[in-house]
């Protein structure tokens, strides 16, 4: 019986990658990834020829037995996303139940996430937190929002630039204008930038220059 390998890829820099995820990159069996041409740019990069399969939200439960029964079988996996670090907001979950379940060994390689940077960096509290990746996008988004109006510890959320501007509105409408709030986008990149201010002035500055990038919002708690 072989294991399966979770391993973090850069959110932006290159230069994240670890030395240990290169390396088990270059000697497991094979590599599952979200989207084989975006890992396939990243795995010529750092010449690592292992073989490479599609595992995304679209067709892992029906690859989830045969995968299980390959690594029972001795073949060893590791488990990529687009980036970032596998089964936070990204295909994973399953698939690691799945070998939980039948006692296959779990290791997860430490690295680029897009959450921690952001919370430490927001001059808001983050000793304590709540990670609540995308809010639902209509079914049970009053619901949520409601719920999370009351949450005392900060709140961190996943966002796209295309709905930036509606999720700040609604956190307005839900939290009050005033909650501290920091925005940070393409964390890693280039263009890396935060945005602090109340929920008011963030939406303000979002709508007046209509930011482009991956987005990690963090507001304070109540």
């Amino acid at each position: 019986m072989s294991k399966l390998f979770l391993v973090p890829t850069p959110i932006g820099n290159l230069q994240d990658m670890t030395f240990r995820s290169v390396e088990v990159l270059k000697e497991v069996d094979l590599i599952l990834a979200e989207d084989t041409r975006t890992s396939g740019k990243l795995l010529k990069h750092f010449s690592i020829e292992t073989p490479m399969k599609a595992y995304h939200m679209h067709n892992e439960h029906q690859l989830i037995e045969n995968l299980v029964q390959q690594l029972e079988g001795g073949t060893s996996m590791a488990l990529i996303s687009d980036a970032g670090t596998p089964g936070i907001s990204d295909p994973g979950f399953l698939l690691v139940r799945a070998c939980v379940e039948h006692q296959i060994e779990v290791i997860c390689l430490p690295g680029a996430n897009a959450v921690l940077p952001a919370l430490v960096t927001s001059g808001i509290p983050c000793d304590k937190f709540v990670f609540e990746g995308f809010l639902p996008p209509k079914k049970g988004r009053k619901t949520r929002l409601e719920f999370l109006a009351n949450e005392e510890r900060t709140l961190v959320f996943y966002e796209s630039p295309y709905k930036i501007n509606k999720t700040l509105k609604d956190l307005i409408t839900y939290f009050g204008e005033a909650r501290k709030a920091c925005l940070s986008r393409e964390i890693s990149k280039l263009y890396e930038e935060k945005i602090r201010g109340s929920l008011k002035e963030v939406l303000a500055i979002s709508e007046a220059r209509k930011l482009k990038g991956e987005m990690v919002l963090v507001v304070e708690g109540k």
